[in-house]
C-alpha cells in the first residue's frame, strides 16, 4: 500500500517537473533557433482545407469565414458533409457562394453517415493541395494560422504532420472556464515539454492540424476504426518513419462542452483512443525510437496511475469510515499545488499578451486541480471497461455539446 500511494503521488509531480522544465526550453528554441526554411524564395504550395461536419448548420459560417481570412495565398476549401440530418449540405451551398470569390469552395456529400476518419478520406481524394488543412466544423481559425506551420513542413521534409493550439472560446459557465485553464496550462504545456523533451508528441489535435498529404498517403490515410482518428494517425504517422511537429502559434478557437455528462463522455472517448493506439502499437515498446518508447511508457504509466488512484482513494474513504481519521499530508497537498501552480503560470505567461486569459482564471486554480482530478480519473476506468466490453466499436458521430 505504500508503494502504491508514494507511485500516486510521485508520479504526477515528477512528469510534472519534466514538461514545466521541457516547455520552458521548447519556448526558448522557439525565440533563438530559427528555421531554416529550405523552400524560400520557392512559390506557396497548395493547401487544401478540409472541414467534415455532422450536423453542423449552426456553426459552419464562423469556420468558413475565417478560412476565407487566412493570409496564405495558395488556398482550396472542401466541405465535407457526412450524413447530415440538418440543413448542413444547404448552408454549405450558401457558403461557397458567399465566399466562393475569396477562395475556391467545393463539397463533398456523403449520404451515410460513417464517421469523421471516413469523411477526411473521402475530402483527401477530391484535395489537390500537396498539404491538408484539417479544421473541426466548430472552430475558427487565427488568420495567420497556417505560415508557421507551413515553415515547419518547409524546413524538414520528414515532418509529416503539424499540429497546432486549441484555445476554448466558450467560457459563459464554471465548466468552460476550468477547461480553459487546461487547454493553456496542461494540454499546451504537455506538449510543448513532450516536443522538446522527445522530439514527438502524443497526439495532434484534430481540430486544428495541418499534414503533408504523402505522408498520409504512406501511412495508409485516417483509419475508419479508429475511435479517436488524431491519436491514431499521429502514431501510424511514427510508425512509418515520419515526424510530428507542435506549433502553439497556430491557433484555433474552439467550443467545448459546458455539461459534465457530455464533458465524461468526450475525455472517456479520447481515454478509449488512447488504449487503442497502446494495444495497436505496442510492438513499438520494443522496436520504436526511444522518444516513441517513452511516450509510449507515459501514457501506460498515466493508465496505471488512474488505477492506482481509484484503490487509493476508495482504500482511503474506508479507512476515514471506520476510523474517523481524516489523515491529510500538508507537506504533499502543498507540493501539488506548488508544482500546478508553476504550470499554469508559464502557460498564463505564454498566452496573456494574446488575450486566450486573464489573471481572474488562475484564481480557479484550486478548483481545477480536484476538477481535474476527477474528470480523468472517471474517463480512465469508464474508457478501461468500454475497451474489454465493446473492442471493436467503430465510427460514426454525432454532434457534440457545443456549450450554452
Amino acid at each position: 500500500m505504500d508503494t502504491i500511494s508514494s507511485f500516486v503521488i510521485l508520479y504526477p509531480v515528477i512528469v510534472s517537473t519534466v514538461w514545466i522544465v521541457g516547455s520552458i526550453f521548447f519556448a526558448i528554441q522557439q525565440h533563438r533557433v530559427p528555421l531554416n526554411n529550405a523552400h524560400a524564395g520557392k512559390p506557396d504550395a497548395l493547401v487544401s482545407v478540409l472541414i467534415p461536419a455532422h450536423n453542423e448548420e449552426e456553426t459552419l459560417d464562423k469556420v468558413v469565414e475565417s478560412v476565407a481570412r487566412l493570409t496564405y495565398a495558395k488556398l482550396e476549401l472542401i466541405l465535407i458533409n457526412d450524413g447530415s440530418t440538418d440543413q448542413t449540405v444547404r448552408v454549405m451551398r450558401q457558403l461557397a457562394e458567399k465566399y466562393g470569390a475569396k477562395v475556391p469552395i467545393r463539397i463533398v456529400d456523403i449520404k451515410k453517415n460513417q464517421g469523421k476518419a471516413n469523411a477526411l478520406n473521402e475530402g483527401a481524394k477530391e484535395a489537390r493541395g500537396e498539404f491538408l488543412l484539417c479544421l473541426d466544423a466548430d472552430c475558427y481559425v487565427d488568420k495567420n494560422a497556417l505560415e508557421p506551420m507551413m515553415a515547419r513542413f518547409y524546413d524538414n521534409p520528414k515532418v509529416g504532420a503539424v499540429g497546432g493550439k486549441p484555445i476554448v472560446r466558450n467560457r459563459t459557465s464554471l465548466l468552460g472556464r476550468l477547461q480553459l485553464l487546461e487547454y493553456v496550462g496542461v494540454i499546451d504545456i504537455i506538449k510543448r515539454g513532450q516536443a522538446f523533451v522527445t522530439g514527438h508528441i502524443t497526439t495532434v489535435s484534430g481540430v486544428v492540424v495541418a499534414y503533408r498529404k504523402s505522408a498520409l498517403a504512406d501511412a495508409g490515410w485516417w483509419n475508419t476504426d479508429a475511435i479517436t482518428e488524431d491519436i491514431d494517425i499521429t502514431w501510424r504517422l511514427y510508425h512509418h518513419g515520419w515526424q510530428v511537429a507542435y506549433c502553439p502559434l497556430s491557433v484555433a478557437w474552439i467550443l467545448v462542452p459546458e455539461r459534465i455528462v457530455d464533458l465524461v463522455h468526450q475525455r472517456r472517448r479520447w481515454a478509449r483512443g488512447g488504449f487503442e493506439v497502446l494495444y495497436r502499437n505496442r510492438g513499438m515498446l520494443v522496436t520504436g525510437r526511444l522518444s516513441e518508447q517513452w511516450l509510449l511508457m507515459d501514457m501506460i504509466l498515466s493508465d496505471l496511475w488512474a488505477l492506482s488512484c481509484a484503490f487509493v482513494t476508495l482504500f482511503y474513504l474506508i479507512t476515514v469510515a471506520f476510523t474517523g481519521d481524516l489523515i491529510m499530508d500538508g507537506v504533499i497537498l502543498f507540493l501539488l499545488l506548488l508544482i500546478s501552480l508553476i504550470q499554469f503560470l508559464i502557460g498564463y505567461a505564454d498566452s496573456k499578451k494574446s488575450d486566450f486569459i486573464t489573471w481572474h482564471d488562475l484564481l480557479l486554480l484550486p478548483l481545477y486541480v480536484i476538477f481535474y482530478w476527477f474528470i480523468n480519473l472517471v474517463s480512465c476506468l469508464t474508457a478501461l471497461g468500454s475497451f474489454f466490453l465493446d473492442p471493436r466499436h467503430v465510427g460514426s458521430w454525432s454532434s457534440p455539446d457545443r456549450g450554452l
